[in-house]
């Protein structure tokens, strides 16, 4: 794939700018602006991915479903950045591996939608698409996609990223129980007028970055073979993702590491598995069995958030403790028997008390949900449940070494 076709290729889940203007000045201003990560951050990263696909590390990332802007989520960089550090540290004491911490933050602004409009009382608006490109309240106004609001998402980014260096150090660095390792952000790159107006070119290596973070991944609703998020990604020079659910093919993978891993190097693909608790045995193995026998060095990363989201009788979305934790154990079995390496976890939570995720050693029942349910999308864990998921892992990863 050619980076000059990018722009022609299909471009699933884009929002429909009203004002043509306002967009083209807004990405103008975004390409004069420094990068929010540097090449070399990018590469660092690569490499501890690198030990990990290899079976040499684990990959930890996690953080908010949906960023949003304002100084409350800058506060709440903190509590996120610490539940990581004291997951990674029981990782780390439980199989003796470095773990690779990664937030989903400084950039995790825009959101996938299953439908482009959302009815209220008879009352049709675009739905929300995330703050990078519109606003939560249900008006006509906080609805209308705004390319400004790209902007404000950089300087929210650049905010947070001095946020957690602020924390420690350069890039946060011994986030994982002392091992030297450094604590780096990623997102979802989804919005393309905002991941290619920060593309830059490493001027040492000639090489094309992105700029909008160290690690950024392509959803399940983006992935299409011929779709123009991954030949963004195939252009960049950063560690990229995928995110693969139960209806992904073996071929399918196949292709996507032939374009987006065409030499073969550990640590430049991820494959992220959403399957569910309840199919995850079933349709996990054969993808595995097959990427594994072509001799591409996958990292293989278990999300077990997406697959596992359910609806109240309420209305309300949330997900179970105990179905989060039946797939990352099914995860790891299956990774065990196939011979490969499970290589890490991709979270959605939060240091906060949150009331989203049922279940857990605080315990939380459905009736709890209203008490402190924030998400501006989707279910996250909160702090105890997370650090209950991490001795959970940590017994399994555990097994055997």
């Amino acid at each position: 794939m050619t980076t000059t076709a990018v722009r022609t290729l299909p471009a699933a889940q884009q929002p429909i700018w009203p004002d043509r203007d306002a967009l083209e000045e807004t990405v103008s201003r975004l390409r004069a602006l420094p990068a929010l990560v540097a090449p070399a951050e990018c590469d660092r990263l690569r490499g501890l991915l690198a030990a990990a696909a290899l079976g040499e590390g684990l990959l930890l990332q996690g953080g908010h479903c949906a960023e949003t802007f304002g100084e409350r989520s800058l506060q709440q960089v903190d509590g996120v950045v610490t539940t990581l550090r004291q997951m990674s540290e029981v990782l780390t004491r439980a199989t003796g591996l470095p773990v690779a911490g990664v937030g989903r933050m400084a950039g995790q602004y825009a959101k996938p939608r299953s439908k482009p409009v959302e009815t209220q009382d008879g009352l049709e608006l675009p739905a929300y698409r995330g703050d990078i490109v519109n606003g939560l309240a249900f008006t006509p106004e906080d609805r209308t996609p705004d390319p400004r609001r790209m902007e404000t998402a950089y300087r929210m980014s650049e905010a947070t990223l001095q946020r957690i260096t602020a924390l420690g150090a350069t890039s946060v660095s011994g986030l994982g129980a002392g091992d030297g390792s450094e604590f780096h952000v990623s997102h979802e790159a989804l919005l393309l007028d905002y991941e290619r107006a920060l593309v830059r070119i490493d001027p040492v290596t000639g090489r094309r970055y992105a700029g909008s973070g160290h690690l950024l991944w392509i959803g399940e609703r983006t992935r299409q073979l011929d779709g123009a998020h991954v030949d963004f990604a195939a252009s960049i020079a950063n560690p990229v993702a995928v995110k693969v659910g139960p209806t992904a093919t073996a071929d399918e993978l196949l292709a996507l590491t032939d374009l987006l891993d065409p030499d073969g190097e550990p640590g430049r693909l991820t494959f992220i598995t959403r399957m569910g608790a309840d199919r995850i045995e079933d349709v996990l193995p054969p993808l595995v069995q097959k990427v594994t026998a072509s001799g591409h060095p996958v990292l293989w990363v278990c999300d077990p958030m997406h697959g596992n989201t359910r609806v109240t009788d309420s209305g309300v979305k949330s997900r179970r403790v105990a179905d989060i934790a039946a797939e990352t154990r099914s995860f790891v079995a299956v990774h065990r028997d196939v011979g490969s390496h499970p290589g890490g976890l991709h979270l959605e939570m939060t240091g906060g008390h949150v009331t989203e995720c049922t279940g857990g050693t605080d315990r939380v029942s459905t009736e709890d949900l209203h008490r402190a349910y924030e998400s501006a999308c989707d279910p996250r864990l909160n702090r105890s449940q997370s650090i209950d998921l991490a001795f959970l892992a940590a017994e399994r990863w555990g097994e055997g070494r």
